[in-house]
């Protein structure tokens, strides 16, 4: 089964082992109690036993096994993840690693470059794309991305939406 990174432990708070959770997940109920994260790269389970939410940002979280401040330092730093359910996303939705990496082209076949990364504007999207006419950001909108295939590592674009011309560069 493969994983998703959903926090990274920021800092310890007390001394009964607790950690500050940064969640870097949609889903917060990941970190509910009872249910099971990882240490980034290992099989290592980490069952939350308790969760707080007093302190923005991110949670406090207690694991089970973590019994003080000096077991819990051993997390500082650490990314976490979950295990994906094959369910788990709509269909038409897709998970910020799987776009990553794909190529993207206008519907003239025009390569602009590839998915760099993705950030998040208010509820919306946009993809960094870097190729060899530079950086494009593209907003994830219908208007713009007609086809978007990141299994197949494939999005297509409308290249006069985004504003480009005939070379693919964005004369503004």
């Amino acid at each position: 089964m493969s994983r998703l990174v959903v926090g990274l432990v920021r800092g310890l708070h007390g001394l009964r082992g607790h950690v500050r959770v940064e969640v870097l997940t949609d889903d917060p109920d990941r970190f509910d109690v009872g249910r099971t994260v990882y240490v980034e790269g290992t099989d290592r389970p980490l069952i939350v036993v308790e969760v707080r939410d007093e302190n923005p940002p991110g949670l406090l979280v207690l694991f089970e096994g973590i019994p003080d401040r000096n077991g819990a330092e051993r997390l500082r730093n650490a990314y976490l993840e979950a295990e994906i359910e094959a369910d788990a996303l709509p269909e038409g939705s897709y998970y910020w690693h799987e776009i990553i990496g794909s190529r993207v082209r206008t519907e003239d076949g025009r390569e602009l470059g590839e998915v760099a990364d993705i950030f998040r504007v208010g509820e919306g999207e946009v993809y960094v794309v870097r190729g060899d006419s530079g950086e494009l950001l593209v907003p994830a909108v219908a208007a713009i991305v007609r086809e978007l295939a990141p299994r197949e590592k494939r999005i297509v674009v409308d290249a006069a939406a985004l504003g480009l011309d005939d070379k693919g560069e964005n004369p503004a």
